[in-house]
Parts: structure tokens; C-alpha cells; sequence
């Protein structure tokens, strides 16, 4: 069985993120998103609700699941049986820092990763950007599913 793992902290997940998983279901029998637990970072959504939304955005599809994990990107991919880590490039600048990654972890367990071009349509787009565009009383709607949207204005409303 192909199995890739798909990484990232999804605080919240975004269309952008979702382009890129809904590629890599295409190419591999399964992928694993794989949602970082970062203890140094407080996110806007905990590690649950972002699975939860995540699990949302993907369940058409029959060959995705959710999980979260700490520690080692490899070592999280080895537990899972995945021998190749997918990561999306928006620009020139996350090339420089995900080569970086890239060429580690191949150093440190053999864990390929394959790099994806991020849709045109996204290729500006990030959580954090999604977050202020809301918190300043924008419209997210073309960037997040709509589900995602509700749930960002209500917590960026209580906060």
C-alpha cells in the first residue's frame, strides 16, 4: 500500500490545504494528515477541534484519515507505515525552508518528500492570513469551507 503522510498545524485547515490533501488522495492508496501538536504555540483551535474540522473537510473522501502528532515529523511517518511526507509550495520562499526539511528527514530515517505546487488560486493563502482577514471583519468564505468559517468568526467574536 502507497501511504503518505500530509503534515501541518490546520489552525484552521484552509482551501488551500485541502487542494493539496484532495491531490495526494489521488496519487497515494492513503494519506494520513498528520496535525502537529505544538506545546510551544497556543493555537486558535485545539488539537481536537482541528481534527474535527479536518475529519469534516475530508470525509467524502475514502482514503483519508486524521491524526495529530508530537515530536519527529520521521517518527511520526514510520508508526504510521508512510514513506513519503507531501508538502505544499506556495511560493520561492517555502521551497528554501522545506528543502531544508526535505533533505533532514531523508537524513535522519530515509522518508521522502514530495513537493506540491500549490494551486494558483491559493497560492497567497494561509491560516494565519485567513484568520486576520477575519478577525478584521472580512469575508473567508472563498478561502475556508463554510463550516470552518462559522466556527472562526464565532471563536475570533469570543476572543
Amino acid at each position: 500500500m502507497r501511504r503518505a503522510v500530509c503534515p501541518g498545524s490546520f489552525d484552521p485547515v484552509t482551501n488551500g490545504h485541502l487542494d493539496i490533501i484532495g491531490r495526494a488522495s489521488r496519487v497515494f492508496d492513503e494519506v494520513i494528515v498528520g496535525v502537529l501538536i505544538n506545546h510551544s504555540k497556543s493555537g486558535l483551535f485545539t488539537i481536537e477541534e482541528r481534527i474535527e474540522m479536518l475529519g469534516q473537510a475530508t470525509a467524502s473522501y475514502g482514503n483519508i484519515r486524521v491524526e495529530s502528532f508530537h515530536g519527529l515529523l520521521v517518527d511520526f511517518c514510520r508508526a504510521q507505515g508512510a514513506a513519503v511526507v507531501i508538502k505544499g509550495l506556495r511560493a520561492v520562499s517555502d521551497f528554501d525552508y522545506e528543502l531544508q526539511m526535505a533533505q533532514m528527514n531523508i537524513g535522519l530515517s530515509g522518508v521522502e518528500t514530495l513537493f506540491m505546487p500549490t494551486n494558483p488560486l491559493y497560492s497567497f493563502l494561509s491560516s494565519s492570513l485567513v484568520k486576520d482577514v477575519v478577525k478584521w471583519g472580512g469575508d473567508a468564505s472563498p478561502y475556508v469551507p463554510d463550516f470552518v468559517g462559522e466556527r472562526l468568526v464565532t471563536r475570533l467574536r469570543q476572543n
